[in-house]
């Protein structure tokens, strides 16, 4: 079993709008690296869902994988913001998997407290420029960010 964390904006799909759903497709993502991580996942693994771009950006809630990776069907849609004129049916180019919720926090865990932790060793989520949508998390991170709730 792995840990992940995974990137959102609330504004465009939040923890709440998780909740509300129940499971829902991750898709979208166009980052190759991050799409690796995606087809590295499997059914039952742990995710913290972050909530990006917005003035409190931090960890919102949990939820767990609920898929197996498969195709991205956005890639193949023109009207869809996520199509990708490349990428052919016989060989898809993007990924996704389905997310379930388990459960909102008692209260968002800030970027600015998870940068103060200390022994997290190589967190792709706290070094300077890293823009990753998804990145795996270790058990002892997963563990430190969540004491602070």
């Amino acid at each position: 079993m792995h840990r992940w964390l995974m990137k959102t904006e609330p504004g465009t799909f939040s923890i709440d709008d998780l909740r509300a759903r129940k499971t829902e497709p991750w898709d979208g993502v166009r980052n190759y690296r991050a799409r690796n991580f995606i087809r590295a996942m499997q059914r039952g693994d742990d995710v913290l869902i972050y909530h990006s771009a917005c003035p409190r950006p931090g960890v919102a809630g949990i939820a767990i994988i609920a898929s197996r990776p498969k195709p991205d069907p956005t890639q193949f849609e023109p009207d869809s913001d996520h199509f990708d004129p490349a990428s052919k049916r016989d060989d898809p180019r993007w990924t996704l998997v389905d997310v379930r919720f388990v459960r909102k926090l008692q209260r968002v865990i800030t970027l600015d407290e998870i940068k103060a932790l200390r022994g997290l060793g190589d967190f792709a989520l706290t070094r300077r420029g890293n823009r990753l949508s998804v990145m795996p998390v270790s058990d002892r991170q997963w563990q430190a960010i969540l004491a602070l709730e």
